[in-house]
């Protein structure tokens, strides 16, 4: 069970006027039992930034899937120099990134739903998972403008597919455009890859450039047509 009800988070949402007063009650009730996860994306930047600045024994982790692109390498060294800090490093369990490269291929996320969906568990969702239980909350970039999947979120939320610990979405009401403008007005560390085309960043072989007028999730899982995709980290693909 977790250390609060949805409904008492509720009573918290209605004094939060900004990201700052929700990362504030994140860490004055949850730290250091409390980490972001990262995939460095600019949401990721801008919130970076704004944790360090309330409290520099923040936590920050990601998940190091084994086919990251260089330029993603490159920002957290970026990011560990500014901020003093050290990115902890989720892996994935080699035995099952052994068996599934086995029984089905490299890539063979390419020939299936399911088989992307198995190669997101196994390289993201299993890894996350074994972190999570060890937290009483996380810290996202979500936006609730991102896609209808997210279009409900709060800033502080109970997470029931992780042991009912707080998720705390800072930036849940943001638009694209604003977190921009606060990476530039703060000089953000941020993956390059962003000044490339690429506005949602994950493993290479899975994320392209998207073109003027594209949603901006279409260039994750392109060979896809669901126009909500997602990796299984925010939502429940079993339901």
């Amino acid at each position: 069970m977790g250390k609060f009800t949805q409904a008492e988070l509720d009573e918290v949402n209605t004094t939060l006027h900004t990201s700052e007063d929700c990362l504030n009650w994140a860490f004055d009730n949850l730290h250091p039992k409390l980490a972001k996860a990262s995939s460095f994306g600019a949401e990721d930047a801008a919130i970076i930034d704004m944790m360090f600045k309330i409290n520099s024994d923040a936590r920050l982790f990601t998940l190091e899937t084994g086919r990251l692109p260089q330029a993603t390498f490159d920002v957290m060294h970026e990011v560990q120099k500014r901020y003093n800090t050290k990115i902890e490093m989720l892996y994935p369990d080699k035995q099952e990134v052994e068996k599934m490269v086995k029984e089905k291929g490299l890539d063979c996320f390419y020939d299936s739903i399911e088989n992307r969906k198995l190669c997101c568990g196994i390289r993201k969702v299993h890894p996350m998972n074994k972190m999570l239980e060890t937290l009483d909350g996380w810290i996202t970039g979500l936006r609730s403008d991102q896609n209808e999947n997210r279009s409900d979120a709060k800033m502080l939320e109970i997470d029931e597919m992780h042991g009912d610990i707080v998720k705390v979405n800072p930036i849940i009401n943001w638009t694209y455009e604003q977190t921009w403008d606060y990476i530039k007005s703060n000089n953000c560390p941020y993956n390059k890859m962003l000044d490339q085309g690429y506005p949602s960043i994950g493993c290479e072989p899975c994320t392209r450039p998207i073109k003027i007028g594209e949603d901006i999730r279409s260039g994750r899982w392109w060979w896809e047509n669901d126009t909500n995709k997602e990796c299984g980290l925010h939502m429940n693909h079993d339901k």
